[in-house]
This record gives C-alpha cells, sequence and structure tokens, in this order.
C-alpha cells in the first residue's frame, strides 16, 4: 500500500522540479555570466523610447506634448485645432488621468505634465513659462 503513495509523490516531485527547470531555463545564461536575461533587456529597453533621453524640455512644445499623450508627433507639430483633433486630445488625456490621478494613487508629477500637455495642445494657458519641475 506505501509503494503506489510514494511512487505517486515521486511522480509528482519530478513534474514539479521539471516545470520549475523548464519555466526558468531562459534565466540560467544571465544567471551564470551575471548579464541580463535577453527577455528582460529587451523589455527595459523598450520601455524607455529614446525620445525621452534627457528628460523634459524646459518649456513644453507641441511635439512634447503630444508624446506625452501618446498622439502622432505630427498632431503637435501643426497648427490645426480641429474637432477631431480635439477630441483626440480630450481623450487621450482621459485615458492617462485615470491611470495616473493622483487620488487614485498617481504620481502628481506625471498628473502635471498630462494636464500641461492638454494645455499646450489645446491652446490654453500652461505650457508657457518655465516648467516648474
Amino acid at each position: 500500500m506505501a509503494t503506489p503513495l510514494l511512487t505517486g509523490a515521486a511522480v509528482a516531485g519530478v513534474a514539479w522540479l521539471s516545470r520549475a527547470a523548464l519555466r526558468y531555463t531562459h534565466l540560467l545564461p544571465a544567471a551564470l555570466t551575471g548579464a541580463p536575461a535577453p527577455a528582460a533587456a529587451a523589455a527595459a529597453a523598450a520601455a524607455v523610447p529614446r525620445a525621452w533621453a534627457g528628460g523634459f524640455e524646459a518649456v513644453m512644445g507641441r511635439s512634447e506634448a503630444a508624446r506625452i499623450l501618446g498622439l502622432p508627433v505630427a498632431a503637435g507639430a501643426g497648427s490645426r485645432r480641429g474637432v477631431a483633433h480635439r477630441t483626440a486630445v480630450v481623450d487621450a488625456h482621459r485615458r492617462l488621468m485615470r491611470l495616473n490621478h493622483p487620488d487614485t494613487g498617481g504620481s502628481t508629477f506625471v498628473a502635471s505634465k498630462v494636464n500641461e500637455a492638454k494645455a499646450v495642445l489645446l491652446g490654453g494657458k500652461g505650457g508657457g513659462g518655465r516648467s516648474v519641475f
């Protein structure tokens, strides 16, 4: 009676260890050489676009405002302020503020930059002076 129990436990243990080994095999070369894993390095590189190297500009321009809101940079560079453009800016602002509002645990810095970007693209006040950040 004990033999089937021990056999089942042994098979389950081997299966669990095999699963763990297969899941973390891609991390093994990085652990041995000290280099970051290829997937982690690629994810880190893709997380920060090269356009953001160096931080924010002292005075936010239309192209920077468009990049902050995730809109095409051409939308920020042109002088067209039509209904479709306004709708895209308002929708992008609303989407980002839902994610980053300080009342729901978001960053006040990010929220202020998103608000400033909306103001710049819609032609309101903001973005005209030096940024306080």
